[in-house]
């Protein structure tokens, strides 16, 4: 046993975890963060993508051991508290969720690109949802939402200078 210390979403965690224990494994078993979906276990399918220090990976394909002192995100810690992640609520409104199942890997493959790059170009979205397979929807609706969500992000980012140099009311922010 290996005793395995990180960051997860913002937290400082601590687990014990067996030599051989993949990352997607202690998030779901043990830390009970399921939103995180074990697809097929080979880094395929990105349906267990998790951001890894500011890098979206293939969990399935981490070994626990790998992220002692890694800040680790699930799409259980993205969202601020009693809301949802401008990339959970474009994807909604987008239509870019079917089934389900890819949709929170895509979303993390997705906000590590937003992260690094708020102005992404189509290519750009292509490639950073690359890994990540939707047998359902189809990429179109995908694309879109992720592009939604950048304007979204900078929509807010904007009017929170604003409300900082106190143009406007801050009340609804």
């Amino acid at each position: 046993m290996f005793n395995l210390k990180f960051t997860l979403n913002g937290e400082a965690a601590e687990v014990l975890v067996a030599h051989g224990a993949m990352l997607v494994d202690i998030l779901r078993d043990q830390l009970t963060l399921t939103g995180t979906k074990k697809g097929c276990g080979k880094g395929e399918c990105g349906a267990c993508t998790v951001i890894m220090n500011g890098i979206a990976v293939n969990s399935c394909m981490i070994p626990a051991m790998k992220a002692f002192g890694s800040v680790i995100e699930t799409i259980e810690g993205i969202a601020p508290k009693n809301g949802v992640h401008p990339l959970q609520e474009s994807f909604m409104d987008e239509g870019a969720v079917q089934c389900g199942f890819c949709t929170p890997g895509m979303i993390m493959s997705a906000k590590a690109l937003l992260d690094h790059r708020p102005h992404p170009t189509s290519e750009e979205i292509k490639e950073a949802i690359g890994g990540n397979i939707c047998r359902c929807t189809g990429y179109v609706k995908i694309e879109k939402a992720i592009q939604r969500a950048a304007e979204e992000i900078e929509k807010a980012k904007n009017e929170e200078v604003k409300c900082q140099k106190g143009r406007d009311s801050c009340a609804n922010l």
